[in-house]
């Protein structure tokens, strides 16, 4: 299935129905008095996150959605039918914005509904503006017009751990390894063009969702490379996995490099826990292996964790699997005492 991240759609609400003037008729009423109904309410638009979807693709499709209008008001007071409401669903995760850039509001857990477009009011018939003063009043009200809207959806994935490295760290392969995903592996810059989510089993009821997503270059927040499309991904992770080869040039300037892309993108995301993992480490002696974190230890902070990993020999996955996994549980259970 294709992975579809972002799309563009007008969104109009229905027309209020419009209230009628209309007079009783009954037999052996000849003085009989307004009737007129309201007219009904116009169909609203809303947005609603669905769990069972992983992708806007089924958005593509359509360019624009409708609600229905209201029906006008009958005789006898009989308010007129309400439009139809329309529900465009999405998967969790999804931001709705207007085009200018401006965040209405957004779905984060499956069933939560927001309104983006409101239906109009119906308007009022005749027998509404009955007074004491007015007893044949012959004013009613045309419906009020709905709401025509170009919203942008925007889908960052809900994960807890999400990949952070340049183009052919290993982060694929990483997580083929550690979890039941299958992205498509290759020794070659940008093997990953769409995100991939991963579930991790670390005991039977231990688990994490984590999230690889296409490389970083430099430059990334400008839109440069995948830019924008990856960054905004790692927006929601409660952790940050650092994949960074042992076979670069300078590690700790890669480092470095990957913290300032993504200071640039969003400076709250420096305020996430972190974690390091040296990886392609299967190119040393198991020696060299053990003493590794040690001799990097100076191009890194002292309370980020450095893992060496091979995602291809299995070498250190386990542990990775540990760490990961009890950063996420301080993060949830963080969560949930400011909750």
């Amino acid at each position: 299935m294709k992975f579809l991240d972002q799309v563009d759609l007008k969104v109009s609400s229905g027309d209020g129905g419009k209230g009628i003037v209309a007079w009783r008729r009954e037999k052996f009423v000849p003085k009989g008095g307004p009737s007129g109904g309201d007219g009904g309410d116009g169909g609203s638009v809303y947005v609603e996150a669905d769990e069972h979807l992983y992708t806007l693709m089924d958005l593509s499709h359509n360019t624009q959605v409708f609600a229905g209008d209201g029906d006008p008001g009958g005789r006898r007071e009989q308010t007129g039918a309400s439009g139809e409401d329309k529900v465009i669903r999405v998967p969790p995760g999804t931001v709705v914005k207007e085009q200018t850039g401006e965040v209405i509001g957004e779905v984060v857990e499956s069933g939560q509904r927001i309104c983006v477009a409101e239906g109009g009011q119906g308007g009022r018939g005749n027998a509404f503006f009955k007074s004491s003063t007015n007893q044949a009043p012959r004013e009613s009200q045309p419906g009020e017009p709905g709401e025509e809207r170009h919203l942008t959806f925007e889908l960052k994935l809900m994960a807890d751990v999400g990949l952070v490295g340049f183009p052919n760290a290993g982060k694929s392969t990483l997580v083929s390894a550690v979890s039941a995903a299958e992205p498509e592996v290759a020794d070659y810059p940008f093997t990953t063009l769409t995100p991939q989510l991963g579930m991790v089993y670390v005991s039977e009821f231990e688990t994490f969702v984590m999230a690889d997503i296409p490389g970083i270059i430099e430059d990334a927040h400008e839109g440069k490379g995948l830019g924008l499309q990856f960054l905004r991904h790692i927006e929601r992770t409660s952790v940050l996995l650092f994949v960074i080869p042992i076979t670069s040039q300078d590690l700790g300037d890669e480092y470095e490099a990957l913290l300032h892309e993504l200071e640039s993108h969003e400076a709250d995301l420096l305020n996430k826990p972190r974690v390091v993992a040296l990886s392609k480490i299967d190119i040393l002696a198991p020696d060299e292996r053990e003493l590794l974190p040690d001799v990097v230890a100076d191009e890194f902070p002292d309370d980020v964790p450095l893992l060496p990993i091979s995602a291809v020999a299995d070498v250190g996955l386990d542990q990775l699997k540990y760490t990961l996994f009890d950063s996420v549980s301080s993060t949830r259970s963080a969560d949930t005492i400011d909750a």
